[in-house]
């Protein structure tokens, strides 16, 4: 199974009409597990197996940049217990 990532994106969009526009675009990818927007920031959270090369692509409507491309942490993993 491909390893997920998380890829952050700056993406000029200054309203809710131009954010669902973007999120559209971009929710049509493969091997997206996550995908968020904070319009404070102007910043575009993916966490999947995507190519940051193709979600660019696909927000070619708006200025984009990649801020980081990382591997995805898992959030609830607790770790092991083991019984003495």
């Amino acid at each position: 199974m491909p390893e997920s990532k998380k890829v952050v994106i700056k993406v000029d969009i200054n309203d809710n009409d131009e954010k669902r526009k973007a999120l559209k675009a971009v929710s049509g990818l493969s091997g997206i597990d996550s995908l968020a927007m904070d319009m404070k920031d102007k910043k575009m959270t993916i966490v999947g197996d995507v190519d940051p090369v193709d979600v660019i692509g696909k927000l070619k409507n708006w200025h984009a940049d990649v801020l980081s491309v990382g591997h995805a942490k898992e959030e609830n993993k607790e770790p092991e217990k083991k019984d003495i």
